[in-house]
């Protein structure tokens, strides 16, 4: 059996950023920029004002009180005149700084009466609450290089240096299908010997979350013929994503069906708990997961494997999984013959990571897993885990 981490690496090494597509800036949240942007223009496109107040030139204010007539008003989207020696223009927040000014007065430390301003301030200093034409960034300036993963706040950068589409590395589509004749979708109610479909739901959020384009294919019964037409429309997607049918017993087809269809496989089994029997192939530039059904192997599966695949596939250069530390607030004893996955809860208690285990009865359990937010790694063997030690815990599976 392969070691996760070998796993992973070849997982990795056989994904490759999708190539770059322009994408509408509306829909580019979350991708990966695939070009350095410029800005078109300078930014702020004027002298502006910080500040709602009043416009002045410093040297008609050299002493504390100043008393001064309201030449004009000027908001945010408006010119005003040239400001007149011995004058003050009202200004608002935004607003074009007018010509002959060099400073504003906040409108706090005035008081306004009759066309007149009456300034309770110290002497302001040339540029007070003014941002200058071009100090954030100049025409010209790259604003945003390739590899930036686009948040909001870049969203709108993009926005302000005039760009209404972006080229970017698109998200991969994942295919997902659920196996096994015992499935039923969640709205029908199991028959004897029956189950409710929640890998299919699961794996296609899963997906969603990781920042994929999800295609649910529903549910392949075990039928060789029904089952190959299922995976050959799966096949495609930028991945393939199946629960259920990839161990050893007379109606798991998954792996001959893939075989047919001309899938070159990988690795079958991992030494990991829960989620021994994960099949990993590829067909082209098309990545195949094989998942085992029970439903917590399954979700293990694709944090550990799927996630990274995604991530990676969409440009990202860490595309995990990222594990981090955390204090063991409790005291336990765990045996097992592979490292195993297990629920957990993680808090932040005043500024340290603090995790304890989640009540959990196996790969089925996903009871346990809707009250996790992490998964804590214990290794292969049998152990006494002490209460204030560091364990490793994967916190990404909290949306």
């Amino acid at each position: 059996m392969l070691a996760v981490a070998d796993a992973l690496e070849i997982v990795l090494a056989k994904c490759r950023p999708l190539p770059p597509l322009d994408m509408p800036l509306a829909t580019a949240l979350g991708s990966i920029l695939a070009e350095d942007v410029a800005s078109d223009l300078d930014m702020p496109p004027f002298d502006k004002a910080l500040m709602d107040g009043y416009a002045v030139r410093c040297q008609d204010l050299v002493d504390g009180t100043t008393t001064l007539p309201v030449q004009a008003e000027v908001s945010a989207g408006q010119s005003g005149p040239p400001l007149m020696p011995g004058q003050a223009i009202r200004i608002m927040t935004g607003a074009p700084i007018p010509a002959g000014a060099d400073a504003v007065i906040r409108v706090e430390d005035t008081k306004m009466a009759a066309h007149r301003v009456e300034i309770h301030a110290k002497p302001p200093k040339p540029g007070q609450f003014i941002l200058t034409k071009g100090r954030e960034m100049k025409r010209g300036d790259v604003v945003l290089t390739a590899g930036a993963v686009l948040r909001p706040q870049e969203i709108g950068l993009l926005a302000t240096v005039g760009r209404s589409n972006v080229k970017v590395i698109p998200p991969p589509t994942v295919a997902v299908l659920a196996t096994g004749d015992e499935l039923v979708e969640a709205n029908q109610m199991p028959g004897p010997s029956q189950l409710r479909n929640s890998n299919g739901p699961m794996l296609t959020a899963q997906a969603a979350r990781a920042g994929a384009i999800p295609r649910y294919l529903g549910i392949g019964r075990d039928d060789a013929v029904l089952l190959r037409a299922l995976v050959a429309e799966a096949l495609n997607s930028s991945i393939v994503v199946m629960s259920g049918g990839v161990s050893a017993g007379r109606k798991d087809l998954v792996p001959d069906v893939l075989k047919d269809l001309g899938v070159e496989p990988h690795f079958h089994q991992i030494a990991m708990k829960p989620g021994k029997p994960l099949f990993f192939g590829t067909r082209g530039d098309t990545l195949v997961f094989g998942l085992p059904g029970n439903p917590v192997s399954s979700f293990c599966g694709f944090e550990l494997f799927v996630r990274p695949a995604i991530r990676k596939m969409a440009g990202h250069a860490i595309p995990g999984p990222v594990w981090q530390d955390a204090t063991l607030a409790e005291t336990f004893s765990h045996s097992s013959d592979r490292p195993t996955y297990h629920p957990a809860v993680v808090e932040n208690r005043e500024g340290s990571n603090r995790v304890r285990t989640v009540r959990w009865f196996g790969s089925p359990d996903l009871r346990a897993m809707a009250q996790a937010n992490a998964l804590m790694l214990l290794p292969a063997g049998s152990y006494s885990f002490t209460a204030g030690q560091k364990m490793p815990v994967l916190a990404s599976v909290e949306a």
